[in-house]
């Protein structure tokens, strides 16, 4: 970014504040290490990467605020945050005449989670969540938008058959089969993968690419997080952006309706 001088041509994403450091007081200092590291002077996107509900709101807006008027972030928001903070965050935010919320990280994919990836993580997948972004505008980056594998021919070998294990010491945050199993096996969820797969091979494109294109046609703005490892990931994740789903397709993929 540096050498290619594109600063100014990127949105650079930040987070900080996680569990045990999860405290407004943390937020300057290991701002400051981000900034250093990744040679930039600001963060066009600041996210609070989970929230501690022993902290009133007043003060994690406080803090934010700060650091907005100093210029080293532009906007900010909450990963793993429920709609109930947000909401109670951008109440006083407004009422001090201060910035709030405008972005939201939480998970969201075709498949749903059966327990959080990570212990304290928050989905959006909820009707009541859906509705809470749809009334607000906020922007939504989900991460684990393509639901870690799951629409990849990896849930359809039996555990172990992979030699998974040899990855995960390679390339670090490898899903396991037992998470895999653990997240996202139910019968609803192979339902979506199945439909997915119906519409992928009317499409000429593959599964993940209608599940990625699921996130990004939403009624409210989605902006997925993708973690490619390979270029040929990279590929095939950009795929996704020429698959135009519409508002019934989506409801059927989503076992909302039997028709599309």
């Amino acid at each position: 970014m540096r050498h290619r001088g594109l600063r100014d041509e990127l949105v650079l994403i930040g987070k900080g504040a996680h569990t045990p450091l999860n405290f407004p007081g943390y937020i300057a200092s290991q701002l400051t290490e981000s900034l250093d590291r990744l040679h930039s002077d600001y963060l066009d996107v600041y996210f609070l990467h989970r929230d501690n509900l022993d902290v009133p709101v007043s003060e994690w807006v406080e803090a934010l605020n700060q650091e907005v008027n100093a210029g080293r972030i532009r906007i900010f928001g909450g990963s793993n945050w429920s709609q109930a903070r947000i909401r109670d965050a951008n109440d006083y935010a407004k009422a001090q005449g201060l910035q709030g919320f405008s972005v939201v990280s939480n998970n969201f994919s075709l498949a749903r989670m059966n327990q959080p990836v990570w212990a304290g993580c928050i989905a959006s997948s909820t009707p009541e969540y859906r509705a809470f972004l749809s009334e607000t505008g906020l922007a939504l980056m989900p991460w684990s938008s393509q639901a870690r594998g799951f629409f990849t021919e990896r849930a359809e070998q039996p555990q172990g058959a992979r030699g998974v294990k040899g990855l995960v010491g390679r390339i670090g945050n490898q899903p396991q089969d037992e998470e895999l199993a653990r997240v996202w096996f139910s019968d609803d969820n192979f339902e979506r993968r199945r439909r997915a797969g119906l519409l992928a091979d009317e499409r000429g494109v593959e599964m993940i690419n209608v599940a990625l294109a699921y996130v990004l046609c939403q009624p409210f703005p989605t902006f997925a997080l993708i973690g490619p490892r390979q270029l040929s990931e990279t590929r095939s994740c950009l795929r996704a952006l020429s698959v135009e789903i519409t508002p019934r397709e989506v409801a059927w993929l989503d076992l909302q309706s039997d028709e599309r």
